[in-house]
């Protein structure tokens, strides 16, 4: 907790030493009007604050995830991005001293509910880690765990389901021939295709990336950034990333996060050739973070 603190304050004293110096609050977006998307809100963030004990890590946000889209979610370290990830499957109940208020909607229910089904929750909106993380299983069994969790199909169907979401991760042509050897035998970026694959077996309706590429090569990465672009034809896709050319390459949409809180939301174009906010600007180019 120390070093959550310390790294906000780090944060902060990178924009006080810049050429000026800003009222973060006043920077935040605090007007629905500033949260526009152009189609139908597949889950939608509203009012959310999150703490860890008593030190706070996200203030106020509101967003709305347009469905069969993707959504960015970019700033310096310690912003709270991949808090707010989390919150949208409640993978943060998991930390004891995490307590938040606020809504999130997703068909049609606040999921914050304590009346909310988390088994269900967490099959409809998939998580993808930072680093791949296969079982210790073979390719099949890798990808075939969770559909025997939740549906237990027949051998023929699930032979089925395995083929199709490996071809969906773009993963089937290169393993196809060998889906009895263990999935961490794989390359980095194919364990993480594998783990794509593995979460949408499930049949997700969004799924949530936390830095996907990070721990890949430029050539894996290229795998996978083209890989979302395909999959938000059926899913609805949220990423965190720390690199501003992935967040253009891959978004429709683009939240900016700093210290906490939303700083200005809107089309990936807009945000990085228009922006509103001269936080954001100064992010977006280099000049802090």
């Amino acid at each position: 907790m120390n070093d959550q603190n310390e790294e906000k304050e780090n944060n902060k004293k990178t924009v006080n030493d810049n050429e000026s110096s800003f009222d973060i609050d006043k920077e935040s977006i605090v007007s629905t009007s500033d949260l526009v998307i152009d189609g139908t809100p597949h889950i939608e963030i509203k009012g959310l604050n999150l703490r860890y004990g008593s030190a706070q890590a996200i203030y106020d946000v509101s967003v709305p995830i347009e469905k069969n889209s993707v959504t960015a979610f970019i700033g310096p370290s310690g912003c709270g991005k991949s808090t707010l990830l989390r919150c949208l499957n409640r993978m943060n109940d998991l930390i004891p001293i995490c307590n938040y208020d606020g809504q999130i909607i997703y068909d049609g229910e606040d999921i914050n509910q304590s009346s909310t089904d988390l088994v269900r929750l967490r099959r409809k909106i998939g998580m993808v880690f930072q680093k791949p993380n296969p079982f210790p299983k073979s390719i099949f069994d890798n990808v075939a765990y969770g559909v025997k969790l939740h549906y237990n199909p027949s051998r023929r169907k699930m032979n089925e389901i395995v083929e199709k979401s490996l071809i969906k991760a773009a993963l089937w042509e290169e393993v196809s021939d060998r889906l009895h050897e263990l999935g961490t035998s794989l390359s980095g970026g194919q364990q993480q295709r594998l783990c794509i694959a593995r979460t949408i077996s499930v049949e997700p309706d969004i799924i949530l990336m936390d830095e996907p590429c990070s721990a890949l090569d430029p050539i894996a990465t290229a795998k996978i950034e083209n890989l979302i672009l395909e999959l938000k034809e059926h899913f609805t896709v949220v990423i965190v990333t720390h690199s501003m050319s992935q967040a253009q390459r891959v978004s429709d949409y683009t939240a900016f996060m700093f210290l906490g809180r939303l700083i200005e939301f809107g089309k990936t174009e807009k945000i990085f050739d228009r922006p509103e906010k001269e936080l954001t600007e100064r992010y977006i180019t280099g000049r802090f973070g």
